[in-house]
């Protein structure tokens, strides 16, 4: 068989994904399928069948971090690994995360179906809570599964529910007892939505990045000193979210003078929220990202000296956490030339690009070679419900994944 010539099935990668779009799906076309929710579980449970019915291995790790394997002719080579995540943000879209999961599955699935022998095993991954929507940081089970994030650590986090991580893996059944520990991989290919509009604005249809920024987050807490508004004088108020709502400026402001980076208050949180109490409480997110780290730790300095001025100056005592950090990542150069080659070859045109989203390949690339495939995103809409890619595009990114993934998984 000339396997240069070998395509994935269109038709069934798209019926693939409009199941699991099914399951958590919103009035307003998306889903919420929120990590480790009953959502996740049917979609895990629904991954986890169709793996077995192509004859994979399953695997389920510490950080329920699912894995398929696909046995090779030599089980003594490094695998080649592929996927991406199966939950979503809250009213999100049908394409983040699960693309990468369902096009790695459709690879397999045509590789079983022709009978293709690899030399090395080919392993297709499910990464647990990518989003951080529900337990903050992102990326926590890969950061753990490559020994940058502590196990117990990640087991701690809570939800605005007070539930911990570890508990709710329990709860759903995919707390497995493989140590969620790395294994050598030989090459690592996500396949995703570029979540931006490069692609759709310049005319091409797949993404080659070089990298991924680095992300950086925090979490900002203020204390106030709560009163009935009526009888509360302007004057001496310790108005925690009126300090809050500068210090929101700030960032904003100290993105636009820093240049070559972004930075987004995304989430904010008001005690006790009612519309007659002064708020004795606020709890904001700061969210900074730049391909230089530097950089990003630099705006972060700045405006951690604003908020203190500000807190000092409405008398809100103020607490500043780093939640989180990951570095840049800067991919393997002659994987992402594979994706350039398998491109052309294809006759799809491409485009060398930069990753403003977070993925896990972040930190796969921390340990091993790693590239990603982007296929365009409408209107550059994403952790959103009208979030949209062409099934044409999804299919021509599984397609050059497929490509990757047989060189890599050829090579002896």
């Amino acid at each position: 068989m000339n396997l240069d010539k070998l395509r994935i099935n269109g038709a069934r990668l798209q019926q693939s994904l409009e199941k699991m779009a099914q399951i958590g799906a919103t009035p307003g076309g998306g889903v919420q399928r929120l990590a480790l929710s009953d959502e996740d579980k049917k979609a895990r449970d629904l991954f986890v069948h169709w793996l077995k019915e192509i004859d994979c291995e399953v695997t389920i790790d510490q950080m329920g971090n699912i894995f398929g394997r696909r046995a090779g002719k030599n089980r003594n080579l490094a695998p080649v690994m592929s996927g991406s995540h199966i939950d979503s943000q809250p009213k999100g879209g049908r394409f983040d995360g699960i693309l990468g999961v369902m096009s790695a599955l459709e690879v397999l699935r045509t590789l079983h179906e022709n009978n293709v022998e690899t030399q090395r095993d080919i392993v297709i991954v499910d990464w647990t809570n990518e989003e951080g929507s529900r337990f903050a940081p992102a990326m926590v089970s890969s950061g753990v599964w490559v020994g940058k994030l502590d196990l117990e650590w990640a087991y701690a986090r809570q939800d605005i529910n007070g539930k911990k991580q570890g508990e709710e893996l329990a709860r759903i059944g995919y707390k497995g007892e493989l140590p969620a520990k790395s294994f050598p991989i030989h090459a690592y290919y996500e396949c995703h939505i570029e979540q931006g509009p490069q692609l759709e604005k310049k005319g091409k249809v797949i993404g080659a990045p070089k990298g991924v920024l680095c992300l950086h987050w925090y979490d900002i807490r203020l204390k106030g000193t709560a009163n009935q508004v009526g009888p509360t004088p302007m004057a001496g108020r310790n108005d925690c979210l009126l300090a809050a709502a500068e210090m929101i400026q700030v960032v904003n402001k100290v993105a636009h003078i820093k240049g070559d980076m972004v930075a987004t208050v995304g989430e904010l949180h008001n005690h006790p929220n009612s519309r007659n109490i002064i708020p004795d409480g606020v709890h904001f997110t700061v969210d900074i990202r730049s391909w230089e780290d530097e950089h990003a730790i630099d705006a972060w300095e700045m405006m951690k000296l604003e908020f203190e001025a500000i807190a000092n100056r409405h008398g809100t005592p103020i607490d500043m956490e780093i939640t989180w950090r990951v570095k840049r990542a800067p991919f393997d150069e002659e994987l992402v030339y594979n994706v350039l080659e398998a491109s052309e070859k294809l006759g799809y045109s491409s485009l060398r690009m930069v990753s403003g989203a977070g993925h896990d390949a972040s930190y796969i690339n921390q340990i091993a070679p790693a590239a990603m495939i982007f296929i365009p995103s409408k209107g550059g809409r994403s952790h959103v419900e009208v979030e949209e890619s062409s099934w044409e595009d999804c299919s021509k990114g599984a397609n050059v994944l497929l490509q990757c993934i047989l060189k890599s998984a050829m090579q002896a």
